[in-house]
Parts: C-alpha cells; sequence; structure tokens
C-alpha cells in the first residue's frame, strides 16, 4: 500500500530506493518521496492510535522511536531487515525554571543525545544501515559503508554497521574532535582514517572515494539519513499531546538535522496530525556560521567558509551539503537563521546545567541563540519552545571539565563551579560550608 523513492529535489529525476544513488543528473540533492495520497487510508485519528499502540508494545521495532512509524520511513523495508538499537523514545526535559529566568511561556530540551551512540546522528543511521542490509541480502555488492565525520556520525555508522556486521570506514579530521569521540569508531571495529584537514576536506574525499558503488556514502546528502532523522518531529509531536511548540531551536552544521526537522513537520501536516506551522530556528557557531552568513544576505547564495576551530567541533562545517534543503526549511518554517560565539555558547551550555542538564557545546549553541534572540525581541514571552540537544554532554567532558576549573581559552566562565580544595579536616570542612550553604 505505502511507497517511496528518491527523487531529486529539482523534480527532475526519480530512483527507486534500491539504486545507489545520491544526487540527481542535474548535480542536485535527492529526498525520500513517499506517496503521501496512501497515507490517507487511515484518518489522524487511526494514525494516532496506531502510534500510541506502539509505544506501549515490546516488538523489536516497536522499541525504536525510528521504526514505530517506519510506515513514514521505509514502508517497503521488511521488518527482518531492520538494523536498530532501540534508538529514539529520547527525554523531553521540562526546563521550565529557565524558561522563567528569560521569560518566554515554556521551555523543553529534547535530550537526542541519549541514544546508543550519544547523539541524534544514531536516528538517521538506523534507516541507512537497514537499507544497506536488505540491499546486501538482495545481492547487491556493497563492501563496505563510509561517512566524513566530526565524530558523531562515525560513532552511530561504526555501531549500526557492527551490529549489522557490515564493514565501515571513517573518515575524521585529524586532531578536531573528543577523544570519546574518535574512540568510539575504533571500539566498533570501523577502518578510522584521520586525515590532516577539515571536515570539508574528508567530505570532498569521501565523496570520491565512494564514487566506487561498493563502498555506500553515510553521510547525511544522503536522504535516507534524513528519513531516521525527521522522526524528531513525529516523536516531539506525540509527546506533547499531538501538538508542536511555537518554536524549534537546532544547532546546524553539515543542515542535515534542520532539513530533517522540516521534513517531519511536512509529513505530520499532510496526515492532519498537525495544522499549525511551527517556526524553525537554526543556531551556528560564529566561527562557523556559512549558513548564517547567507541568511543575513537573504539566502543569495551559499559562499562557502573557512571554519575556524570552535567548541562545538561537530558543527565546524564551512561547506554544508545540505545548504539547499535547510535554506527551503528556514522559508517554509518562517525561520532564523542566529550566531552565537564561543563565549555565549559556553555560559549558555553551562547555565542550563544548573537546572540539572547535562549539555554538549552544541546545545550550548542552540540555547545560546534562544537568549540572544529573547533578548533582542525575536522571540517573545508568550512562545514555547523546544531546544533540540543534539549530543549527550558525557562525550565533551574536556569541555566541561575545562569551563568550569576556568581553562578555557578566552572563556571567562561566569557559571563555573570551582572545586573546593580542603585538608582532611571537620573543622576546614565545615568553614566552607558555612559561606556557601
Amino acid at each position: 500500500m505505502f511507497h517511496a523513492e528518491f527523487k531529486s529535489i529539482s523534480g527532475k529525476d526519480a530512483y527507486p530506493l534500491s539504486q545507489i544513488v545520491y544526487r540527481g543528473s542535474d548535480g542536485s540533492l535527492l529526498e525520500v518521496c513517499h506517496d503521501r495520497s496512501a497515507w490517507k487510508s487511515r484518518s489522524p485519528d487511526e494514525w494516532k492510535i496506531l502510534f500510541g499502540g506502539r509505544r506501549t508494545s515490546f516488538a523489536p521495532a516497536d522499541l525504536s522511536g525510528v521504526w514505530s512509524k517506519r510506515e513514514l520511513v521505509l514502508p517497503e523495508l521488511p521488518v527482518e531487515d531492520i538494523v536498530t538499537l532501540q534508538e529514539g523514545w529520547t527525554p523531553l526535559f521540562n526546563a521550565q525554571k529557565l524558561a522563567k529566568e528569560i521569560n518566554i511561556k515554556s521551555l523543553r530540551v529534547k535530550l537526542c543525545g541519549n541514544s546508543h551512540t550519544g547523539s541524534f546522528k544514531d536516528l538517521g543511521m538506523t534507516v541507512l544501515v537497514s537499507q544497506v542490509n536488505h540491499l546486501i541480502k538482495k545481492n547487491i555488492s556493497i563492501k563496505a559503508v563510509a561517512c566524513a565525520s566530526t565524530g558523531d556520525t562515525s560513532a552511530a555508522l561504526s555501531a549500526y554497521c557492527a551490529k549489522a556486521g557490515i564493514p565501515s570506514i571513517v573518515f575524521l579530521p585529524a586532531g578536531k574532535i573528543s577523544v570519546a569521540q574518535l574512540v568510539q569508531p575504533i571500539s566498533n571495529g570501523s577502518i578510522v582514517l584521520a586525515l590532516d584537514t577539515d571536515f570539508d576536506g574528508c567530505m570532498s574525499i569521501v565523496q570520491e572515494v565512494t564514487a566506487d558503488k561498493n563502498i555506500y556514502l553515510a553521510n547525511s546528502m544522503n536522504s535516507l539519513r534524513i528519513e531516521g532523522q525527521k522522526t524528531i518531529s513525529y516523536e516531539l509531536c506525540q509527546e506533547l499531546g499531538w501538538r508542536l511548540p511555537d518554536t524549534l531551536i537546532i544547532p546546524g552544521g553539515n543542515l542535515g538535522n534542520v532539513s530533517a526537522l522540516a521534513k517531519g513537520i511536512d509529513d505530520l501536516l499532510s496526515l492532519g496530525l498537525i495544522d499549525k506551522k511551527p517556526r524553525i530556528i537554526v543556531a551556528q557557531a560564529e566561527k562557523a556560521n556559512p549558513f548564517y552568513l547567507a541568511y543575513k544576505r537573504n539566502f543569495d547564495k551559499l559562499e562557502p567558509v573557512q571554519a575556524q576551530k570552535t567548541l562545538a567541533s561537530a558543527i565546524q562545517i564551512g561547506n554544508p551539503v545540505s545548504y539547499p534543503k535547510a535554506e527551503l526549511a528556514i522559508k517554509n518554517y518562517n525561520g532564523i537563521v542566529e550566531q552565537v560565539s564561543e563565549q555565549e555558547l559556553s555560559d549558555a551550555a553551562h547555565r542550563a546545567d544548573k537546572i540539572g542538564l547535562y549539555c554538549c557545546p552544541h546545545t550550548g549553541t542552540a540555547l545560546g541563540a534562544l537568549f540572544k534572540l529573547k533578548e533582542k525581541g525575536s522571540i517573545s514571552s508568550d512562545e514555547s519552545v523546544v531546544v533540540i540537544s543534539t549530543a549527550h554532554g558525557l562525550k565533551f567532558s574536556e569541555f566541561k571539565a575545562a569551563y568550569h576549573e576556568q581553562k578555557l581559552d578566552n572563556i571567562s566562565a561566569k557559571y563555573a563551579n570551582a572545586i573546593h580544595h580542603l585538608p582532611a579536616k571537620a573543622s576546614a570542612v565545615m568553614d566552607v560550608l558555612k559561606e556557601v550553604v
């Protein structure tokens, strides 16, 4: 009943999902297009009942936030070919204390990093690796799956490929990712190639390598990834009683994430599960801000930049592959693109930690944009906001520790919490406690 295929965003070409293809004949990006008319075979209430029932199911596919919506993802993929690590169904943290501090109606943080590899990239990788698993079972020759990464994509690829028994190759910019991110693909048995370049250099090389169709490309220019990541929108909607907030804020690097968020909302509108569009805001680090600069020029064109070293290393990208889709997302969803400094993202992350979060620097980037836009008046006091947290803070413990030790270069750590080093005497402890409790 349900069907999907690749189509170029220019509208020129269409390809079956079984074909190994990443761009249309005119060079445009592809997207997975569904027969949305078939979705009308179920009413909005019937979809709600179906998805609600799966939330309480223990069937392996239903334990995944992605595959519990499988009709809207890869509807023709056999359930037995799914490669899942129970991704999705991540917590929606109520940050109402912080909402009161900045005077907005409500604030929640979607903790997408509370996943198997500590990143929202798991959502897209389960779809891509499941499709590769399916293709291999159909005797299509794929020797390995490869990606360029600033850390999180490689972690997700290595884990899902290891689960499926498929070789993986990761291209990393040498010396530019955290230890936690580096060790994940190593531990999962990937072929790890650390190149003396930045992410954009790695991305260029992996595209050359995957021109050999025996090596499958796993970066977000492969639109299968977007199909998994778009389920963030579904999950949010379901968690909030089948409605979305006024505003969604997400950090942006290669820009597949904002493209996915918008695609998920498009689906919800088509299904009749919502009737109101939220606004989408993309946050970029000031040191890697090509999308912000294009937005300020009314999206005349993308001008790649040389991304500078930023604490938000996963979005240290100067030439984002998914720019055309992200531009459409911002235009279709009354969007804003904001940039934040290293000081702003560091303070925002640790300010949020004071209410029980443990924010990665990319979440700090999104929160920093929230604080900045509220001060500018671009976000009003009567708005409900959800910030998408893309990775777990534990993957960036060096960033967290250095902030509290006040060892981050050129950062004045306003929210640092110093350790009290004391002699092993109760009197010394009591002296300090009198001052701080």
